[in-house]
């Protein structure tokens, strides 16, 4: 338990207006879960203030206010501190208030456009078989040991996650294998996390809404390999780096610690040759050994090479590491086929770049028999200069393209959808394409199309149960549909 001084002291300009003393039982964001002795922070943003939810907060028992508003007034009884910047404070407060939980355990670190969460996956598929307890953050779930926990940020805030931290050493776990968001990593969301091994899958274009250029984005990345190469409570840091992407060398740049690379295509640590994609699997050779995986697709072999990497980085044998990787089967959401008796093939796929579309639909050009039908849309109220370059990929690489919503948020879906058709009509020529607004509409569609030998690509919201709309968010979610879709055709 720490005292608001105590906090104070932490940050530079801040002014205790009460009782400095107070003792700190806790920090809580969100003003219904406020008990006896917590500091409440109030978060502003543009469509949220965590001052309207102060009287809340104080009758569910908070001794004090975390606030940026200079000359704030709490409640009588209630002290507040007064911060310059939420954000910087925030990211030294919470870590000493929890005492730091990372610190006790091994953390594993992966980020980069495409790839974090299989890549995650994978390496707690290793950990697990290795006999230690896995504590799993990421874009679809928590996970501590086998129990599964929602998730609704790729990484959390400070205060989330310093909790999560706490509560997966309280519960025995050794390693924690995390995906790390370029957004977390640019607001100091991670701070106070001590990295044992950081992992950079690959770099293309995503989120320029919120880093503006690429350099800003890759710049983003590369701040968990300074981080990973900081001195600290514990030894043996490395940092895993996909050097057959560009980006590659500059995060190898910002690692000062051990490294260990990989490859398909360059001269690397880890090389996978001699690489077959088929329907059902795939298989490499990787120093002399040859694995037989279950999951399909170049970008996956990327993946196992990034996880093999971290797993060596800890001192995982060779032989757990092939049992793992060997027993692995998918992800959620990810390349994911829906099976039913039906002569085509259905896949739902999270791919919402143009990267990941691409790598996709060249994945499906090497499974399917006969056509290609794509169905995807772009995000609303995000970076909108990637809806041409992933309509101009879905039609160069799809034989019927059919553009719908994604998670259209507060934008006008057929907006979206004109930026799109912009690059779809670059490259579709004779062939097929549609715009069908409702995604449900649109699925329904493409598996009405579906020939023998066809594979059905379903893109952009994979695992997700939802989509946002402008009225508000509703259930969803794209295997369900397609299931619906294929019973209707079957049962005529």
């Amino acid at each position: 338990m720490k005292t608001l001084e105590e906090l104070a002291l932490l940050v530079d300009g801040t002014k205790i207006v009460g009782d400095g003393g107070a003792q700190i039982t806790g920090i809580e964001h969100d003003s219904r879960k406020v008990s006896a002795g917590n500091l409440f922070v109030c978060f502003e943003g543009a469509h949220f203030d965590g001052h309207n939810f102060i009287n809340q907060a104080v009758s569910n028992g908070a001794s004090a206010i975390l606030t940026a508003r200079e000359n704030f007034q709490p409640p009588a009884g209630v002290s507040a501190l007064i911060v310059r910047d939420m954000l910087k404070a925030l990211a030294v407060i919470v870590p000493y208030a929890c005492d730091y939980p990372a610190k006790k355990l091994r953390v594993i670190g992966v980020t980069g456009t495409n790839g974090k969460t299989t890549t995650t996956y994978m390496i707690r598929e290793i950990l697990t078989r290795a006999g230690y307890k896995v504590g799993l953050i990421g874009t679809i779930q928590m996970m501590i040991g086998d129990e599964i926990f929602p998730m609704h940020n790729t990484t959390p805030n400070v205060i989330d996650l310093q909790k999560i931290f706490t509560e997966m050493l309280n519960r025995g776990v050794n390693y924690v294998v995390m995906e790390v968001s370029s957004h977390a990593l640019a607001e100091n969301r991670i701070s106070g996390i001590e990295f044992d091994v950081a992992v950079f899958t690959n770099l293309t274009q995503d989120h320029l809404d919120f880093h503006k250029t690429m350099e800003n984005y890759r710049a983003a990345k590369a701040k968990l390999f300074d981080i990973v190469s900081r001195a600290g409570r514990k030894q043996n840091k490395s940092a895993v780096v996909n050097v057959d992407d560009e980006a590659g060398a500059f995060m190898l740049e910002h690692a000062h610690c051990k490294k260990i690379t990989y490859s398909v295509k360059n001269n690397s640590d880890l090389r996978a040759e001699n690489v077959s994609v088929r329907a059902d699997g795939t298989s490499f050779q990787l120093g002399g050994k040859t694995l037989n995986l279950h999951v399909t697709g170049i970008f996956n072999v990327y993946n196992m090479l990034a996880a093999i990497g971290a797993a060596e980085a800890e001192n995982i044998s060779a032989e757990i590491i092939q049992t793992a990787l060997e027993n692995f089967k998918s992800v959620p959401g990810r390349f994911e086929r829906i099976y039913a008796e039906i002569p085509f093939a259905v896949i739902v796929d999270y791919a919402h770049t143009p990267d990941g579309v691409e790598n996709v639909l060249k994945t499906a050009r090497q499974i399917a028999k006969n056509k290609i039908i794509t169905v995807f849309g772009c995000g609303g109220d995000r970076d909108n200069t990637k809806r041409p370059i992933m309509g101009r990929l879905a039609a160069e690489l799809s034989d019927v393209v059919i553009a719908t919503s994604d998670n259209p948020r507060t934008e006008n879906p057929e907006k979206i959808l004109r930026e799109i058709e912009v690059g779809v009509r670059e490259k579709i020529g004779s062939k097929t394409f549609e715009t069908i607004a409702d995604r449900r509409t649109a699925i329904f569609r493409a598996i009405e199309l579906a020939e023998a030998g066809d594979v059905v690509m379903i893109l952009g919201k994979g695992h997700e149960n939802y989509q946002i709309l402008n009225s508000g968010t509703i259930h969803f979610d794209d295997r369900e549909v397609a299931h619906e879709a294929i019973g209707g055709l079957i049962n005529g």
